[in-house]
């Protein structure tokens, strides 16, 4: 990729590196002090795992500040996860161009050999149509995750445990929706026995249930069920360096996943990065504190996350906050206010960008007040005024430093991207999606043999075993009647040529058995409608 023309004098490729981020110095150029005299701000990778938080207003700056951040750890060779809310993340697939605003904050804050270009991008899509597919089976997801997505109530969650245990205990395999749905068909059906096992199971509880997944399923929420299953492998790479911009290092892959649509089911999208968080935690190995982050995990719309999330599910998030850093993970929440991230979870941030915030409202005064109390001070300005007053691309930065400690709160300049401001076109998109080391490996959905298919056979075999016994039992009662179990009338007796008798259906005998056969036939096929007519549905 050719180096755009830049306005501003070169420099050394040695100083060019220490601008931005130089795995040799372990440090991302954030940005410098608004006012003089100039300060520049670092991230330390070595306590980027340390986890941080980007918030402030709607429209002033945080995209920017979370597409830097991209950008730096990418240099760095450090693999990164985003959500792309709003559309405009695509853009880091495309180098930018020369703008006169953009040069200008670059000289401000001390920028050198600005230049633009894009790190390689690979882009996901829970749908399937503006990335890669990400699937995963509902064993996988767990009944927890999916009682939070269900937003199911103690008993209902109470049910949905018992079916996963059964699950456990026949071997049957939850992959997709339809198998759930034919689990928790097989429970309702055979309740009473189970309770005896497993504890009460309610019938209505499992009709709850089974109308909150044809919700999830209209919604599209069948797409994230099945198989392939994502590997967390495919997240966690490098790419060679495209253009030679970054000394001949591998870059990180920045994994931008398509939440446009998926906002429209905003339990959906948190309870995804959530598993996806759980995931990796269960996974990765611990690695202590490594040099640099093994990848770097963004978490737009925070407060989504925690928004009536029961207790026991904060208490979950808390401590996968606080143990995935062993595993070399750093997670970033992205939110309008540090206000929408309990405490608890909030303590654990170590590196924190907090742009405007606007005081209209008691809560945004309170907002304000909990942005100010997070840093540590600053004798030469007040947080919590500043903080109403910053610009654009503005604000107040402090990161850990030395041994874990949070450097003064700075009011700074975010440095500007190297990438696209604004998102990739269709076409741009598609291009980066065909040549994709992944494609083709999540493209085409598979159906194993497993929970549904085995139910299924398991009540075709039932009915078919039913028939059968009703056949048997008609067959036997015409047995007897042929054997002259019953008593013959005058009419139906006649005398052979040789002086014996012979017994001869009547009329009205003959039209009683047709219909017993008729009734035995008719009454195996109600049968076996009766046990299967709920699985059809569910396919």
């Amino acid at each position: 990729m050719a180096k755009s023309a830049n306005p501003l004098k070169q420099v050394s490729s040695k100083k060019s590196a220490a601008s931005t981020a130089d795995p040799a110095v372990g440090k991302i150029f954030i940005g410098g002090t608004s006012a003089p005299p100039l300060r520049q701000q670092f991230l330390n990778l070595k306590l980027a795992n340390r986890h941080g938080m980007i918030a402030g207003a709607t429209g002033t700056g945080k995209t920017v500040t979370l597409q830097i951040l991209a950008e730096g750890f990418s240099k760095a060779g450090v693999p990164v996860f985003m959500a792309d809310v709003k559309g405009d993340l695509s853009g880091l697939s495309q180098p930018g161009t020369p703008n006169p605003k953009l040069a200008e904050r670059a000289e401000t804050i001390g920028l050198e050999a600005y230049e633009f270009g894009a790190p390689p991008v690979v882009f996901w899509d829970l749908f399937g149509k503006q990335g890669h597919p990400i699937r995963t089976t509902v064993s996988e997801m767990g009944p927890l995750l999916l009682s939070r997505l269900l937003e199911l109530n103690d008993t209902q969650e109470g049910v949905l445990a018992v079916a996963f245990q059964l699950a456990d205990d026949e071997g049957l395999l939850l992959l997709d929706l339809k198998d759930l749905r034919s689990l928790l068909t097989h429970v309702g059906q055979n309740a009473k026995d189970l309770s005896l096992k497993y504890g009460r199971v309610s019938t209505a509880s499992v009709g709850a249930i089974q109308r909150r997944l044809l919700t999830l399923k209209q919604q599209g929420g069948a797409n994230f069920f099945g198989e392939p299953a994502l590997h967390l492998a495919d997240f966690m790479t490098t790419q060679p360096d495209p253009d030679g911009r970054n000394g001949g290092e591998p870059m990180g892959t920045v994994n931008i996943l398509a939440a446009d649509k998926l906002m429209l089911s905003p339990r959906l999208y948190a309870t995804f990065l959530l598993w996806l968080l759980a995931e990796l935690f269960e996974e990765l190995p611990e690695v202590g504190d490594p040099d640099k982050p093994r990848l770097v995990f963004f978490f737009d719309e925070a407060h989504l996350l925690f928004k009536d999330a029961p207790k026991a599910l904060i208490e979950k998030i808390e401590q996968v906050v606080r143990l995935i850093r062993s595993k070399g993970v750093g997670v970033y929440f992205v939110s309008q206010s540090p206000l929408d991230i309990p405490d608890t979870v909030l303590g654990q941030l170590g590196n924190r960008f907090q742009h405007a915030l606007r005081a209209f409202t008691p809560r945004d005064q309170k907002a304000v007040k909990a942005a100010a109390d997070t840093f540590r001070p600053n004798p030469k300005f007040s947080a919590a005024e500043a903080v109403k007053e910053l610009g654009l691309g503005e604000a107040l930065v402090s990161t850990l430093q030395g041994k874990g400690a949070p450097s003064i709160v700075q009011r700074s300049l975010i440095r500007p991207p190297g990438s696209r401001l604004g998102p990739a076109k269709p076409k741009e998109r598609r291009a980066i999606i065909a040549a994709s080391p992944l494609a083709g490996k999540y493209d085409k959905a598979l159906d194993r043999r497993s929970a549904h298919e085995i139910l299924t056979e398991r009540a075709q075999k039932a009915a078919d075993a039913a028939a059968d016994a009703e056949r048997a039992k008609a067959a036997k009662k015409r047995g007897k009647k042929k054997s002259g179990g019953s008593v013959p009338t005058s009419g139906s007796r006649r005398t052979s040529s040789s002086g014996t008798s012979s017994r001869r259906q009547s009329s009205g005998e003959a039209m009683t058995n047709s219909l017993l056969r008729s009734l035995g036939t008719a009454l195996g096929r109600a049968l076996a409608r009766g046990i299967l007519g709920a699985f059809k549905k569910g396919r």
